[in-house]
């Protein structure tokens, strides 16, 4: 048999290569040619890069909302006509007994003073139809803020304006008539000046020739007398459409002493030796010192307050101390409100909580990030894991501030809801989106990760949260996890949901709280009562999930987290909702099957008079998905939720769509086999249907 010549085996082969490779480079481009639209995706398939331009402009009525929840407030106008806000162990009631929750937002900075009265009336009306009953003013006395509380270019903080005083009158007002309650912060970021006569004012750092007090607070008595002043002029002050002075007003659900401020772990380290602030450390060094020697502690540990150990046990002391201090004024002047001290926030560990407890309730700040669905609880921490870890067994619980970051988050329509079921489930009393809004409510130009009252992807979902919070649609645990530190955890280790599995974990499953210990060095330290049938937690990497785990139940069964495939499932009977990666498959709840095409999507069904969704006469369904800002004329562009959502509800039901702009619209529907087949698609161009 003749052979062919060797160039022609080369030959072959390199045509076999050159198509291969060609095969696979094509096949490597096409996977990143961009989309038109969310594509349908597969388990373990994320694709965010969408191409917004071909989105829907969205410009919904910023002044009124399609949805109208102000039936939730209709029993509290005028707020505070149960009485006055109490602490009952770790539970919130009013004054007639009644147990009170509260679901809110922060109105900040220029919001307060630039929004015109109309608006500001306006926009209570909408925030209680959002679902809302709290709000909390915040960044009133800033300096970055011009005109404060204290006027426009001040040079003291020894007075209050006028004009500014009228505006938050005039808030609390509109405020109270929609049956909202207020959360009064005292200080946040006050910066004193010169013209303040505060005792080593020359030392303290300056920006713009004014000095923050944080940290300094804990050890300078013309600080704390400046304090003490302010708080008797604005708690004194008589609102001038109420009549009513803030200390007396029931409408104001609680006090906070100071924002963001603990000597614990933030601002221990601006009195230290090495920061050039003499007469501040003498203060402070004399202080640690009187401590250790009274506790038989060693002084040369005692002060390092970068350690953690016997300085954590002398900084809850000061800290203390001085809220103490300050919470015997506030009573003094005839406070009847609840008050917190300070919020633990940031990276805090398990040593910042100790000092909380001066104060009635406590209180947590928590930002999260883009899809916090899919973290790992088994090796990474999320924002509902770090807010579960610092709730005090014995104490009520507020979140007076939350967010996902940075803007916009592709999935920040999912987090109302994430927040608002987690907070269902552990029990929490009270919790705050920061913000509604902390510039001037006159148009609607501005978007920021602090704006969200014209951010549809926010805006979207959280009257969902606010129906499923209020009406408690989800169970608060049965089963209490319950760590039980002792003293070298506490204050000796840096403890938080960081690196401990134990309350990663945990938290997932149900309620999880802290039981404080008795502690020799901190008499005015009480001990925790131990909750009933809780499973004690003393090691804090033990797993309460199986180590291979992608998943994970409630102990009551009604939330579902997958954070291998980032999909999360509410099963109750008035809310069933399907939210994270859930475009290309079909989800099976008992009342809703879910078959959405849109990659990553929120959609919640609710009943909206009391009877469960399957036999309910009033329901609300809502599409949350991404949404960016679009510039020029119009703020936002929003992803349309595509797909098909199948609805199991009694015969006889119309389905409408209320629009951005408040308009009604009966739309086609099938009902087939006892179940309601609505087809979503880009012509809705809303966020809300009813079937009624």
């Amino acid at each position: 048999m003749a052979t062919k010549p060797r160039w022609l085996y080369f030959l072959l082969i390199l045509i076999v290569l050159s198509t291969v490779c060609s095969a696979g480079w094509f096949f490597i481009y096409s996977l990143r040619l961009p989309k038109s639209e969310s594509p349908p995706t597969s388990p373990g398939v994320r694709n965010v890069n969408t191409n917004p331009t071909r989105w829907p402009k969205n410009s919904f009525d910023w002044q009124t909302s399609p949805v109208d929840l102000s039936f939730l407030n209709a029993k509290e106008r005028p707020a505070g006509r149960r009485g006055f806000v109490k602490v009952a162990g770790e539970s919130l009631i009013f004054e007639d007994g009644s147990p009170a929750f509260f679901w809110g937002i922060n109105i900040a900075a220029s919001a307060l003073f630039g929004t015109s009265k109309q608006n500001v009336k306006l926009q209570a009306k909408r925030i209680s139809a959002l679902g809302f009953n709290l709000v909390r003013i915040h960044h009133h006395d800033s300096p970055w803020v011009n005109p404060n509380i204290f006027g426009k270019d001040a040079t003291n903080t020894q007075t209050l304006d006028a004009a500014a005083l009228d505006r938050l009158d005039w808030w609390i007002k509109c405020l109270k008539d929609e049956g909202i309650y207020i959360w009064l912060d005292l200080h946040v970021q006050r910066a004193f000046t010169e013209g303040d006569d505060i005792y080593a004012f020359d030392e303290m750092p300056k920006n713009d020739g004014k000095a923050d007090l944080k940290g300094y607070c804990y050890v300078n008595q013309s600080i704390m007398q400046a304090i003490k002043q302010f708080n008797e002029l604005y708690l004194n002050h008589i609102n001038s459409f109420t009549g009513i002075a803030y200390k007396n007003e029931p409408a104001i659900m609680a006090l906070l002493i100071t924002n963001e401020n603990d000597i614990t772990h933030h601002f221990g380290n601006a009195l230290l030796p090495d920061k050039k602030v003499p007469l501040h450390s003498n203060l402070y060094m004399r202080l640690a010192k009187e401590f250790a020697n009274k506790n038989g502690l060693p002084a040369d540990k005692t002060w390092r307050s970068w350690e953690p150990g016997t300085s954590k046990l002398f900084a809850n002391d000061l800290e203390h101390r001085f809220d103490s201090d300050m919470i015997n004024h506030l009573h003094a002047l005839g406070v009847r409100v609840p008050i917190v001290t300070t919020s633990a926030w940031g990276d805090d560990h398990l040593y910042s909580l100790p000092a909380l407890t001066t104060g009635d309730i406590i209180d947590v700040h928590a930002y999260g990030g883009a899809f916090e669905l899919d973290n790992n609880p088994l090796s990474n921490s999320n924002m509902v894991n770090w807010l579960s870890m610092w709730q005090v067994s014995g104490k009520p619980m507020s979140i007076s501030e939350w967010n996902v970051s940075p803007f916009p988050v592709p999935d920040r329509h999912s987090s109302p809801l994430y927040i608002a079921s987690a907070g269902r489930l552990q029990g929490w009393d009270a919790i705050m989106l920061f913000a509604y809004s902390e510039v001037p409510m006159n148009d609607a130009d501005k978007v920021s990760n602090w704006i969200s009252f014209n951010d549809p992807a926010l805006i979207s979902t959280l009257p969902a949260a606010a129906l499923l919070y209020r009406q408690h649609h989800v169970k608060e645990s049965d089963s209490i996890y319950a760590i039980i530190p002792d003293r070298e955890q506490l204050f000796f280790q840096a403890n938080s949901a960081d690196n401990s599995i134990a309350a990663r974990t945990a938290s997932e499953k149900g309620k999880l709280v802290l039981v404080m210990p008795e502690i020799l060095e901190l008499p005015w330290l009480k001990k925790g009562t131990m909750p009933p049938d809780a499973k004690v937690i003393r090691n804090m990497n033990q797993t309460y999930i199986d180590k291979e785990a992608s998943e994970v139940f409630s102990d009551s069964g009604e939330i579902h987290r997958n954070w291998t495939e980032g999909i999360y499932t509410i099963e109750t009977p008035l809310t069933q909702a399907a939210m994270g990666w859930i475009g290309g498959r079909s989800i099976v709840l008992p009342d809703a099957t879910f078959d959405i095409k849109t990659s990553n999507a929120s959609i919640v069904v609710q009943s909206l008079d009391g009877a469960p969704i399957n036999r309910s006469a009033n329901l609300m369904i809502s599409l949350g998905a991404h949404a960016v800002p679009g510039g020029d004329e119009m703020r936002f562009r929003s992803e349309p939720v595509l797909g098909q959502l199948t609805i199991k509800a009694a015969k006889g039901l119309k389905l409408h769509k209320k629009s951005f702009h408040q308009q009604d619209m009966e739309l086609p529907v099938i009902y087939s086999d006892g179940s309601y087949i609505v087809s979503l698609d880009a012509t809705l161009e809303t966020s809300w249907l009813f079937l009624r």
